[in-house]
């Protein structure tokens, strides 16, 4: 591709996205294959061109690359997208968005709620990672924590930030454990939203994201979901009704959804995530091209 054909494509990509909507990654973005379908090619290309990722995770945080790994077939069958379009490898590879998967041990609370923090800190001063602009982590249960505590995690990546400003930080929420509206999850879950908002941080907001079906119709969240996608349907407290089966029950396999294994959860639920990842990776995309002028 020629840089003027590149520079062109950056600038339509910055005006589709504007700054502040291409911030918050719930349920409002990319929410189902058909969201997905939608993105303009020229945009998955450009995430694919233009980002280097480490991401860290544990087991719930693998939800995400575990519905990646099974996307790209699912879109030749439903759309007769080239193949490989969706594809991403370890380490840079042409046409291929490249993630560094669990460049470091644990997650945002394992082995405790600090070592990430410095894990990530060594990884970008290695010259072997100069090229990575993206860094995210999930958490596992560990959000489960205090107002203080969570407060320490916003604190330590606002740090990140400010010793490696050309590296773009992907802050995240924790998965759902049933606790509903007033539980202590959710709480920490909005405390980082909150902050996100009023700093004008990117969130990948993995509970909200699992808290909604691809029709987005309801919020199981208040109806104390769990990461399983477990609910109450009925209001007496126990959880009867698992959302992302029914859902998948009353759908095609392979044409309106796609089997993927999904760590604590359901195929459904990795699905989701999946979409809304690539939807980030090209909102980012465009924002890093815009602040570096292509």
């Amino acid at each position: 591709m020629t840089s003027r054909n590149t520079a062109f494509i950056a600038c339509l990509l910055i005006a589709s996205y504007p700054a502040f909507a291409g911030q918050i990654i719930d349920h409002t973005a990319a929410h189902s294959h058909d969201d997905l379908h939608k993105i303009p090619p020229a945009a998955i290309e450009h995430a694919k061109a233009t980002l280097h990722v480490a991401y860290g995770h544990t087991s719930h945080g693998s939800q995400l690359i575990s519905g990646m790994s099974n996307l790209d077939t699912f879109m030749q069958r439903r759309y007769n997208t080239p193949r490989g379009f969706y594809a991403y490898n370890d380490g840079p590879a042409a046409g291929k968005l490249d993630i560094d998967d669990n460049f470091a041990p644990g997650d945002l609370g394992n082995p405790n709620r600090l070592a990430w923090a410095q894990r990530t800190r060594e990884y970008l001063q290695d010259p072997a990672n100069k090229d990575v602009n993206v860094v995210m982590w999930s958490w596992c249960g560990q959000v489960d924590g205090s107002e203080s505590e969570i407060g320490r995690y916003l604190s330590l990546m606002s740090q990140l930030e400010d010793e490696f400003p050309k590296v773009v930080f992907v802050y995240m929420t924790g998965h759902l454990n049933g606790g509903g509206e007033k539980g202590n999850v959710n709480l920490r879950n909005q405390q980082i939203r909150d902050f996100c908002k009023a700093n004008n941080k990117w969130l990948y907001d993995f509970a909200d994201i699992e808290s909604w079906d691809p029709d987005a119709r309801k919020n199981y969240m208040p109806l104390k979901a769990n990461d399983n996608a477990d609910y109450d349907s009925d209001g007496d407290g126990r959880r009867d009704r698992n959302w992302a089966k029914d859902w998948q029950g009353s759908h095609q396999r392979d044409y309106d959804w796609y089997p993927c294994p999904a760590a604590h959860s359901q195929p459904l639920v990795a699905n989701l995530k999946a979409y809304a990842a690539w939807d980030m990776f090209t909102r980012i995309a465009s924002q890093i091209a815009g602040k570096s002028g292509r």
